[in-house]
């Protein structure tokens, strides 16, 4: 049965007075994610659920706020979970290309990196002085001084003795000589020749003999060299050990409880006392010859291999970390190991290790964007990777890929304990589910947000609950309870249902600053519902240039459309325009022509490639009604051709199908078609009225051409009756239809709507068949004819052949 809508059913108002709220003021925060429990379940499993691959993939169209309630959600979670550890990398003193992570209790971190610092300037002011100190020289002189004494002594016992052989023991640069002597000179090599052979061979026997002599005085010089060098470094032990030993013991008592850090303090103690020279405070080989400030540099380099590199520092934290990472970038994810120019070569060590945001969010959770994600493929596969073997490895990007093998450092792996919720829309699911076989391994658990939530009290509440916290947190005006109840309208349009309300709170968020501005140019206390009524009038306007360029060339005449008078195989279709943010109704004429053959229904649009895969199935469709309405007892033969006018672009979907098939029914029955009434709405093959989308847009983008060309108390739009509940017009709509002047059909069949259109019955099938001077009656004697007429024009030509 046609129903024409009463005001009531086209918008649904809203009174929030018996909830005893006048405005937004001083109401409870809401906790937790509005209107999203089956997301919210799904969270819940996910965070608490500890094996491996439970990571969560937050699915939803934009504009919902899924990222920001995510992130609240796991604020409130992660304040009650255990502080996780800190981490940092300290030098290698085995090999420096590869330093080690520590990990310590949240807070000892910073304090380790503190005293390290400390024992670096103790070091780098106590150690000189200690070297300088009159004590050591004097200690070091009366070494020096004794060795000397000793030294000489034995060379004098050895001169004495070469002497008393004729023998003199001279110092040269090739060494220590014993030349003979003739008196007080030296023999020269002419008189030692005019010798006797056996004064020669006795002169060469006590030089072999004073030869060994000074052999062995040199190898006991050695010794005593050595010995006296064992002595000076057992000196200089005593006091590095006087400055460090007493300060790195204390360290290794504060952090007994922690053996690796215990360990790492051992050795930075036997390195420093391996390395004493270097604390000396003399000038370095060549400082002369340095560039400026590289002196200092050099000594700036050596105390940094005994600094730490705090990389994770958790000590101001409760409860775990939430980071979310917005530019999700290799080194951003995994980290990055830093340069620095030296003399035109880049060089590096383990103090310009950098954490990436998997560091950061260790132990907690991790909210990536997916789409930011993807758009870093090495990244993809670098979070992968890390889930897979429960590590953060940094490494350079080059070396991952091959394409350089320079040496470089090669950190320490460390652990890793993470929760990675991914935050996308639903296509990259699907997408990364069906073409990347390591996802579902590691992403487990879906989180679905809706667009809407059921519109019930509690509902109600905490929709009213997130517009006062948006107000308190933004710094906004309150809304009064009028305006409440206009932004819940608006909510209710956008999820296009009475029933439901609306979960894309960034565009509620949005039309709240705008009317926000209205009232402050204003300077009203509270923002009202003619402010919010402003902010979405003044959006529209925004947006609507092309809106309204249309509408004006229908007033024209541009764009043919006829609001009144009847015609035969032509209607009025409504389809819907989306331009960004902004869609509206466009009316548009579709026309139908009939004729004998035998080709069926020809889409005009199909034929010239402007019809898409939706509407292609929807006119296919109204082949199949006609073969089951009036097709039963012998084939339909007719050549029908749809056509939607003074259409240039592409077309699709399928709520214009019920809309073709009127005309179809006009064009075959001759019975004209009001013209004062639009249509939408699809159809199968039983004849039956189905929802479309936009219903709203298409009515209001009519009502504008009426409007406009002037309404006369007769014009209307039929939709499905399954549409109804999706109605929430505009209120000059809705007035309208309150005084007669516009008016709303809903049907369910294509005979209800073809009664309203043509004012004849449509006609029920009966055993007579049906009822004469009925829609279907005329339709069916029409394709009859046309059957009859292709009979007779086939018969004619056998008759003519002269076969």
């Amino acid at each position: 049965m046609v129903k024409r809508l009463s005001p009531e059913k086209l918008r649904r108002t809203f009174d929030i007075k018996p909830l005893g709220l006048e405005n937004t003021k001083d109401l409870e925060p809401v906790a937790g994610i509005i209107g999203q429990e089956r997301a919210v379940k799904a969270l819940q499993f996910g965070l608490e659920i500890a094996h491996n691959g439970y990571n969560i993939y937050v699915s939803g169209p934009s504009g919902i706020g899924k990222m920001t309630a995510v992130e609240s959600f796991l604020e409130a979670r992660a304040g009650k979970k255990e502080t996780p550890p800190d981490w940092c990398y300290v030098n290698n003193f085995t090999d420096a290309y590869q330093p080690r992570a520590l990990e310590l209790p949240a807070g000892r971190a910073c304090m380790l990196q503190r005293d390290m610092n400390v024992l670096i300037d103790h070091i780098r002011h106590e150690m000189p002085r200690a070297f300088e100190s009159e004590d050591y020289q004097r200690k070091r002189e009366e070494m020096a001084a004794g060795m000397s004494e000793r030294h000489d002594q034995a060379m004098k016992e050895l001169s004495k003795e070469a002497q008393a052989q004729g023998f003199s023991i001279q110092p040269s640069q090739m060494g220590i000589l014993i030349i003979p002597m003739d008196g007080d000179q030296p023999l020269s090599e002419k008189d030692f020749q005019a010798m006797p052979e056996f004064r020669q061979e006795e002169i060469r026997t006590k030089q072999k003999a004073l030869q060994e002599k000074l052999k062995g005085f040199l190898k006991e010089a050695r010794k005593m060299e050595r010995s006296s060098q064992e002595t000076i470094k057992e000196v200089d032990q005593q006091v590095g050990q006087f400055v460090v030993g007493g300060l790195l013991d204390d360290l290794m008592e504060d952090y007994e409880d922690l053996p690796d850090v215990v360990h790492y303090l051992q050795q930075v103690k036997q390195n420093i006392l391996e390395n004493l020279d270097s604390f000396k405070g003399a000038p370095a080989a060549g400082e002369e010859f340095m560039p400026p400030g590289e002196a200092a540099r050099q000594t700036e380099l050596l105390f940094r291999k005994y600094q730490v590199n705090l990389l994770v520092d958790n000590c101001d934290r409760q409860g775990a970390p939430v980071v979310l990472e917005l530019n999700p970038g290799y080194h951003n994810l995994i980290g990055r190991i830093e340069k620095e120019s030296q003399f035109g070569t880049l060089t590096t060590d383990f103090t310009m290790i950098k954490p990436g945001s998997l560091h950061r969010a260790n132990g907690g959770y991790l909210v990536i964007p997916v789409d930011d994600l993807l758009r870093n493929g090495l990244s993809w596969e670098g979070l992968k990777r890390a889930l897979r073997n429960n590590v953060i490895e940094i490494e350079e990007i080059g070396d991952r890929l091959g394409f350089m093998s320079t040496k470089s450092l090669r950190p320490q792996a460390i652990p890793l304990d993470v929760k990675v919720i991914l935050v996308g829309r639903q296509q990259f699911y699907y997408l990364l589910h069906a073409h990347d076989e390591e996802f579902p391994e590691l992403f487990k658990v879906k989180a679905d947000f809706s667009t809407d939530m059921d519109l019930d009290e509690d509902n109600i509440r905490k929709f009213i609950g997130f517009v006062g916290d948006f107000c308190e947190r933004e710094s906004l005006k309150h809304l009064d309870a009028a305006a409440v109840e206009r932004l819940m309208e608006y909510s209710s349009r956008i999820a296009s249902d009475q029933e439901k309300l609306s979960t894309k709170f960034g565009l509620i968020a949005d039309v709240i600053r705008e009317a926000n501005f209205w009232a402050r140019r204003q300077k009203t206390g509270l923002i009202t519902a003619r402010h919010i009524r402003k902010a979405l009038d003044e959006k529209i306007l925004r947006s609507n240039l092309i809106e309204e360029k249309s509408r004006e060339y229908i007033e024209q005449g541009t764009i043919l459309i006829d609001c009144s008078g009847e015609k035969v195989g032509q209607v009025n279709g409504l389809s819907v325009l989306s331009l960004g943010e902004y869609a509206f109704g466009k009316p548009g004429r579709i026309t139908v022509s009939v004729g004998p053959g035998r080709g069926g229904i020809l889409d005009i649009e199909r034929e010239v490639k402007l019809g898409g895969p939706l509407h292609t199935k929807g006119v296919l469709i109204l082949s199949g009604y006609l073969a089951d309405t009036f097709g039963k007892e012998r084939p339909i033969t007719m050549s029908a051709r749809i056509v939607f006018e003074q259409s240039y672009g592409g077309i699709d979907g399928d709520s214009a199908s019920s809309t073709e098939l009127y005309a179809i029914l006009s064009a075959l029955s001759g019975v004209p078609i009001r013209q004062n009434i639009a249509v939408t709405g699809s159809v199968n093959q039983r004849g039956e009225v189905q929802a479309i989308g936009g219903v709203n847009e298409k009515i209001e983008g009519y009502y504008d051409v009426c409007f406009a060309k002037g309404l006369t108390g007769d014009q209307g739009v039929l939709i499905p009756d399954s549409n109804v509940r999706n109605l929430m017009l505009r209120e000059d709509i809705v007035k309208a239809v309150k005084k007669g002047k516009f008016h709303i059909y809903a049907v369910k069949t294509i005979n209800e709507g073809i009664e309203v259109l043509t004012g004849v019955e449509a006609g029920e099938l009966n055993d007579s068949g049906y009822p004469a001077g009925s829609i279907n009656a005329l339709v069916a004697q029409r394709l009859e004819e046309l059957a009859e007429s292709l009979d007779g024009k086939k018969e004619d030509e056998k008759n003519d052949d002269p076969a």
